[in-house]
């Protein structure tokens, strides 16, 4: 981890924690009846390599192991996540780490994901929204249920393929910006014009 990430996330670790013990507890009950919990249940661990591109940022966290969440790796998340525009965190949907889990083992590999873009804060989206009618007004990114991403190594076809195979919520191909939008809200799929 960085020095940059560990000095931000030290600062203000409690109102993290304390955050993401409320997002875990609320998610908790939604896991087990998602589509892809089982799956990833049957894992001893679960681990997620990130590259931020808009931050140069990288992250490698087990999150999940032993049965539990790992509040201290998932806080790390959130920040890595966060609105690079604005700085503001939030936490992240435990069920959408799942998701992201869930689509690098299909696709068999460790390789980072490339987060194009995590949480988005209100005032972030609004302004996406005003600049692009592909943007929705209210965005699971504002949520912490989102995240637009690319694979190194993997073609976008097949990161298409194992995210809607995954059957854990809506998909989103953009080939023309090179990256796959995938969320924990219901499921769908679409193909993006940006």
């Amino acid at each position: 981890m960085s020095k940059n990430l560990e000095e931000a996330i030290a600062g203000s670790r409690r109102r993290f924690l304390t955050a993401c013990a409320g997002t875990l507890a609320i998610a908790a009950g939604g896991l087990a009846r998602s589509a892809f919990a089982k799956p990833a249940a049957a894992s001893a661990e679960r681990s997620l390599s990130f590259y931020n591109l808009h931050t140069g940022e990288r992250l490698s966290a087990t999150y999940w192991e032993n049965g539990k969440y790992i509040l201290e790796s998932i806080s790390e998340i959130n920040f890595l996540l966060r609105d690079f525009r604005s700085g503001e965190v939030k936490p992240i949907d435990p069920r959408l780490l799942d998701l992201l889990h869930q689509v690098t083992r299909r696709l068999e590999t460790t390789n980072p994901i490339h987060l194009i873009s995590g949480y988005r804060s209100p005032s972030t989206n609004a302004k996406l929204h005003a600049n692009d009618s592909g943007v929705a007004p209210h965005s699971l990114h504002m949520d912490g249920m989102a995240a637009d991403i690319r694979i190194p190594g993997r073609d976008l076809r097949q990161l298409l393929k194992a995210a809607m195979a995954t059957r854990g919520g809506g998909v989103g191909y953009y080939p023309r910006s090179d990256f796959v939008h995938v969320d924990v809200g219901r499921i769908r799929h679409w193909a993006g014009t940006t």
